[in-house]
């Protein structure tokens, strides 16, 4: 986001909230290591050099606030402001730059962009620069990389799939998948003439968190098989504790 402004007052405050969202973002979806750099003024740059100062404080203060260990990378702010670097790390303990917290003085200026403050007189904003992600598509390459494709459930794009047994048993397969995707699951079904195991066996290879296998047991006793990668058979249960126990993954973003 490139737009948004604040109040000198408020640099310190705006940039900390700033820093806790990105961490946040970074924590919920997995990532809790990181190598952050504060990158100062460069040799080349626009502005006053009191700006920039003032703006590295800013900037070295929500960094010392979050209580992280972090780096001066003199020289290598980009030539309108300081900015803080974030790389995460992945599972393999590999760095990636992700996320970008900047301060510019020079936009505000060029556009003459003004706020009228307290004192009834008109003031000039500063622009904060932030990339929760950076790039959409290399942090999802990240993403990947870091899980091996193997999300979690709240994150996986199939959270629950359908087996049934054999023919006969399509129907109450079908009510179960519909009762899944009415609870806005992220479910499929499995309906191909293929054996049980091989339909596991390949619901496992997808890595889909849930497989739910449905017989003549089941459909009787209006129950559901349910195996969970990783863990195995977790028995028979009813739909509703299936449903309990989705959810609570999702919730807890497991």
């Amino acid at each position: 986001m490139h737009t948004f402004f604040c109040t000198p007052d408020n640099l310190n405050e705006e940039i900390s909230r700033v820093l806790d969202f990105t961490l946040h973002i970074l924590k919920t979806f997995g990532f809790s290591e990181y190598e952050i750099y504060l990158s100062t003024r460069p040799e080349k740059f626009v502005g006053e050099v009191e700006n920039w100062d003032k703006a590295t404080e800013a900037l070295k203060y929500a960094l010392d606030k979050s209580g992280l260990p972090y780096r001066i990378d003199p020289g290598e702010g980009v030539f309108y402001g300081p900015k803080i670097d974030i790389k995460i790390k992945d599972s393999l303990g590999r760095s990636w730059q992700c996320s970008t917290i900047q301060v510019d003085f020079n936009l505000p200026e060029r556009f003459q962009v003004e706020f009228i403050g307290e004192d009834g007189q008109p003031h000039q904003p500063i622009m904060i620069h932030r990339a929760l992600m950076g790039s959409v598509e290399r942090f999802f390459g990240v993403l990947i990389e870091h899980y091996a494709g193997a999300f979690p459930v709240w994150l996986t794009p199939v959270q629950a799939i359908v087996i049934p047994i054999s023919e006969r048993h399509h129907s109450y397969a079908r009510m179960v998948y519909e009762a899944l995707l009415k609870e806005e699951f992220r479910a499929e079904i499995d309906s191909r003439n293929e054996k049980v195991g091989y339909k596991i066996r390949e619901a496992e290879v997808n890595k889909i968190p849930y497989m739910i296998i449905v017989g003549d047991q089941e459909a009787e006793n209006q129950q559901i098989s349910v195996r969970q990668k990783g863990s195995g058979d977790l028995g028979k249960m009813n739909l509703l504790e299936l449903n309990q126990r989705i959810q609570k993954d999702i919730d807890n973003k497991n």
